[in-house]
C-alpha cells in the first residue's frame, strides 16, 4: 500500500518526533480529576485545540499533550462516558466510521509503523469518552513501543503552533480526499 508523507519536511519531522519536554503529570492528574471536562469545553469553544474536523455528532482534534507526532483524539460532541454502553449500535458504528477515516488520513500524512487506536479515561478522570489515534513512527525500538510510547512520564513533544495548525489542515485535506462522495462539512 502506498503511503503519502507530505505534512512535514524530514528535518522538522525528526525534531518533532524526537524532542520531548518534561510534563507535569501531577498538575495534569489534578486537572482531569477536579477540573471541567476538556472535551465539553472544546465543544463549547472555550478550550482551543487544533481542530481537524467536526460535525453534529463528533469532534476530531490534535492531542494537546502529544507524545507521538500526529496524535489525534476523536470524541462525541455530547458528553458520554462509556465507550459502548452510552451509544446505540448505530451511533457507535457512525463514530467508528469516522475513526477509520481519520486513521487512514493519519497513515497517509504521518510516517506510521503501527497506528494505535484506544479509548482511555475512567470515572475518576477524563470521563468524556474519546478515542486516541496515535501513530507510532517507524524505527522505534520495541521496548519503547505500545503503552511505553504513550507514557506521559517520558515527556511531550514540543511542536510549534504553526506546525500543529499545518498538520491539522493536512489531515483534514486527506480525509476529504479519501471521502469525496461524502464531502466533509467545513470545520471551524
Amino acid at each position: 500500500m502506498e503511503s503519502h508523507h507530505k505534512a512535514v519536511h524530514a528535518d522538522d519531522r525528526r525534531e518533532c518526533m524526537g524532542e520531548k519536554h518534561p510534563f507535569d503529570l501531577g498538575a495534569y492528574e489534578q486537572r482531569v480529576k477536579e477540573g471541567p471536562c476538556f472535551i465539553c469545553e472544546l465543544v463549547a469553544g472555550s478550550n482551543p485545540h487544533h481542530l481537524i474536523y467536526e460535525d453534529q455528532t463528533a469532534v476530531v482534534f490534535l492531542n494537546k499533550y502529544s507524545v507521538l507526532y500526529g496524535y489525534t483524539l476523536v470524541a462525541p460532541r455530547e458528553h458520554r462516558e462509556q465507550a459502548t454502553g452510552d451509544f446505540t449500535l448505530q451511533e457507535y458504528l457512525q463514530l467508528q466510521r469516522l475513526i477509520y477515516l481519520v486513521a487512514e488520513a493519519l497513515r497517509q500524512v504521518v510516517p506510521t509503523e503501527r497506528l494505535y487506536i484506544l479509548t482511555l479515561g475512567s470515572q475518576q478522570g477524563n470521563r468524556h469518552v474519546h478515542w486516541h489515534l496515535a501513530p507510532l513512527p517507524p524505527g522505534v525500538p520495541y521496548q519503547q513501543q505500545q503503552t511505553a510510547a504513550l507514557d506521559l512520564k517520558r515527556g511531550v513533544l514540543a511542536i510549534p503552533e504553526d506546525e500543529m495548525a499545518s498538520l491539522a489542515r493536512s489531515i483534514r485535506q486527506t480525509m476529504e480526499r479519501l471521502n469525496p462522495s461524502s464531502a466533509l462539512p467545513p470545520s471551524n
